[in-house]
């Protein structure tokens, strides 16, 4: 199998996978999750409905989170002190994000209706905050860590565009979800979302071919040109056509009302997959390959039996969850 690779070994890019793979379904996931808590700002009628939408998920949803980060730390051992030193900050504020928005979760349950209002802003604030900094930190990885007042702004540009496409794929969910007042006020936050988000993907897509001699040659010399390109055509066509979803919905037979959520699944796979491809095989962009990252073979010969035990669990308690609460969202109760 090394033969494939070059003559190394195939583990790293096991390994590499298993990672990707966690932060996509983190993104898809505990995205939606974030934008249903960034568009509860948004209405002082329907929190409760939206809360109660991700209850049972949000917490799960983040398991994927800690698997991405606990597979960088232990299968790329000399990566991780590049990445998470270069994004110290963003990192604190991203985990500060995390934890005021699960403390407001419990809490906006427990305290005198007064002082709710209080809790509600604050997971708000905590939902905005995270999504915020992830993208912040997706903009400096794109540019190599390098801060220049042009790369801050550009990551700056980013983290508004991924705010942007959780509150979209946040929308999808409660479209999904929901019903009535709610399902309507949704429609309306997922057109507005839908272009913001489209506005930092084509910021994203524009960027990183420039950035990167290596990068630009993938994407446009022949022939993998041919193999990219369907990528943006795809991509493009998907907005298109959830532009035109978008504008018969709501609908009294609750048609469509699916499709909102899984183009917004289809669309950031296809970014996220434009990604892969553009930084492959470096981990540490232009800087560290995944093989020069990567842990020994007998260490990742360890953890990748592990992993083969662990993530086939972790799938089949996620889909439990979701096939028991599946259906429209019920009043929140506390009882």
């Amino acid at each position: 199998m090394d033969a494939l690779f070059g003559g190394e070994s195939w583990l790293p890019v096991a390994f590499v996978g298993l990672m990707g793979a966690s932060i996509l379904l983190y993104v898809i996931l505990d995205g939606y999750d974030l934008g249903v808590g960034i568009l509860s700002g948004l209405t002082s009628q329907h929190k409760d409905r939206m809360i109660a939408s991700i209850g049972p998920f949000w917490d799960a949803n983040e398991t994927w989170l800690v698997l991405a980060v606990g597979l960088l730390l232990v299968a790329f051992p000399f990566a991780q002190g590049v990445i998470l030193g270069a994004l110290y900050l963003p990192v604190a504020v991203m985990l500060l994000g995390l934890i005021l928005r699960g403390v407001a979760f419990d809490f906006r349950a427990k305290v005198d209706p007064a002082q709710k209002v209080w809790w509600d802003r604050a997971f708000f604030g905590g939902s905005l905050l995270t999504a915020l900094s992830q993208g912040y930190m997706l903009g400096l990885y794109i540019l190599g860590f390098e801060r220049t007042l042009v790369n801050v702004a550009f990551a700056g540009l980013v983290a508004v565009g991924l705010a942007a496409a959780y509150a979209f794929i946040g929308a999808g969910w409660l479209i999904l979800k929901s019903e009535g007042a709610l399902q309507e006020r949704a429609v309306g936050w997922a057109r507005v979302s839908l272009w913001l988000s489209a506005i930092g993907l084509a910021a994203v897509s524009i960027t990183t071919p420039l950035v990167s001699e290596r990068i630009f040659e993938k994407w446009f010399a022949m022939p993998y040109l041919l193999m990219l390109a369907p990528i943006p055509l795809i991509t493009g066509a998907l907005i298109i056509a959830l532009h035109h979803v978008l504008k018969v919905l709501p609908n009294h037979t609750d048609q469509l009302s699916w499709a909102p959520f899984s183009g917004a699944i289809a669309v950031i796979f296809l970014a996220f997959y434009g990604l892969a491809y553009s930084f492959y095989p470096y981990v540490v962009p232009e800087q560290m390959t995944v093989w020069e990252a990567a842990a020994a073979d007998e260490s990742l010969m360890i953890m990748f039996i592990g992993a083969c035990i662990v993530l086939p669990l972790i799938g089949l308690y996620t889909s439990f969850i979701y096939r028991i609460f599946s259906g429209k969202t019920q009043d929140l109760r506390y009882y």
